[in-house]
């Protein structure tokens, strides 16, 4: 796993005493190529290269080396497998196991909360009111997670762990009786939409067979599910809504056969795992400045505001720290970012906490201007469409989706005009914007 964090630290250490990577390796006696590994963050020097960097660096060996361990941090991803009834979550719950214990991960599964406890005799019909069951799921869900969270840590071992939940706290949304009722317990458990949304890392939404794959739809494999297929329909159209808005949220539909659903499904987790490397393939669009109104109005469509800050990083490495959400919850990332060709980038991104986004501010490209952005999540027809409206444009906007195939085709939504693909143009890049 990358260490961009230590590769920044010997980088910065290297400048600060006025050194090239072609000078740094001919005292070493490596090649320039071993330097730049080590401040991609590729690879690390061993102990015996350590000593004479302490040397030339003019620092305590021992700093050299902490540092070196602080940063071997195990990873911990939580992503949500949900969808609408009889979408194959339970199949996908194997096959995700089967997959990714293969390839070193510790993984973990945070079981249905809601079929957990109906089977346990906690259930809509035997309470007092159907807000009070989903309270209980709501209440459930998050003390489960808390649990695995923590458990991820203690694991022995394991330098990567998968946190699968079976469904998570944004599904209840579409099971409360209204918006209000579930607004209402949100404020009552002092939670936030956005903050409750966000938590997880990648949201994974598999269609109910009821749309699409007609013939496959049963009852018979969950004693907990009452749906017809009409009520799946709806169902499962309401899920997606609740989660539109997350920065990660894929949707797997029954365009193929079950087993290559599942395939998807596991190509799409790979991808975002960095499986193996954490690349993206993203399409870019110019667009006439779109009906604010429309977007706000859709179901499917999700407003989030965005503050984006690029830092100083070396040529062919983009580094940025974001804040994202709205109405005072925010969540923070770092991404780092490469490109490999014109549509394929490797991409690494981390949450990280308030206190570290504002100390990175301090690492400001202060060449740049900070990005702010509103930006409106859009589902349509099972795909996942980003339009970002920028201040200092009236009259145009831009329009991201990512694929997972460079040949996939994209079928757009009617209320958005498309003016030209730029995908490849660096003069729309976010970067690029930064300095107008």
């Amino acid at each position: 796993m990358k260490d961009f964090e230590y590769g920044n630290y010997l980088y910065s250490l290297r400048k600060e005493v006025g050194l090239s990577q072609e000078a740094l390796a001919k005292q070493l006696g490596i090649t320039n190529k071993a330097i730049s590994k080590w401040e991609n963050g590729d690879a690390k020097p061993a102990l015996a290269q350590l000593v004479k960097l302490a040397d030339l660096f003019g620092v305590d060996l021992q700093q050299l080396v902490s540092k070196q361990t602080e940063n071997k941090k195990k990873q911990i991803q939580k992503i949500v497998i949900t969808g609408g009834p009889c979408a194959g979550k339970s199949t996908a719950m194997t096959w995700i196991q089967n997959e990714f214990t293969k390839k070193g991960w510790a993984v973990l599964f945070v079981p249905e909360t809601a079929t957990e406890l109906i089977l346990a005799g906690i259930a809509p019909w035997t309470m007092q009111h159907t807000t009070k069951f989903q309270l209980c799921v709501l209440k459930h869900q998050k003390h489960k997670e808390k649990l695995f969270e923590e458990a991820a840590h203690w694991i022995a071992d394991a330098e990567k762990v998968l946190i699968v939940c079976d469904r998570g706290t944004m599904d209840g949304k579409s099971y409360f009786e209204s918006e209000s009722e579930f607004y209402k317990t949100l404020k009552q458990l002092n939670l936030k939409e956005d903050s409750l949304r966000d938590d997880y890392d990648a949201v994974f939404h598999l269609v109910t067979a009821a749309k699409g794959a007609e013939d496959f739809y049963t009852l018979s494999n969950n004693k907990a599910r009452t749906e017809t297929v009409e009520e799946a329909i709806e169902k499962d159209n309401s899920i997606i809504s609740s989660w539109t808005g997350h920065p990660h949220l894929r949707i797997i539909d029954n365009s193929t056969d079950f087993k290559t659903k599942m395939q998807r499904l596991l190509s799409e987790i790979s991808l975002f795992l960095g499986e193996p490397e954490p690349y993206e393939i993203e399409r870019k669009y110019l667009i006439k400045y779109p009906s604010i109104k429309s977007l706000e109005n859709d179901a499917n469509c999700t407003k989030v505001e965005i503050i984006q800050t690029y830092l100083k990083s070396e040529d062919g490495v983009e580094m940025r720290v974001r804040q994202r959400g709205q109405n005072g919850s925010y969540l923070y990332t770092k991404t780092t970012k490469k490109q490999l060709s014109p549509v394929k980038r490797i991409e690494y991104e981390e949450r990280i906490s308030q206190d570290e986004y504002l100390n990175l501010l301090m690492s400001a490209d202060t060449s740049c201007k900070q990005i702010r952005k509103t930006r409106y999540c859009l589902v349509y027809k099972n795909q996942y469409f980003e339009i970002d409206i920028y201040p200092f444009w009236k009259d145009q906007a831009i329009m991201e989706i990512e694929l997972q195939t460079e040949d996939q085709e994209i079928s757009f939504p009617p209320q958005i005009e498309i003016v030209k693909e730029v995908t490849n143009d660096k003069n729309y890049s976010n970067y690029a914007l930064s300095k107008i």
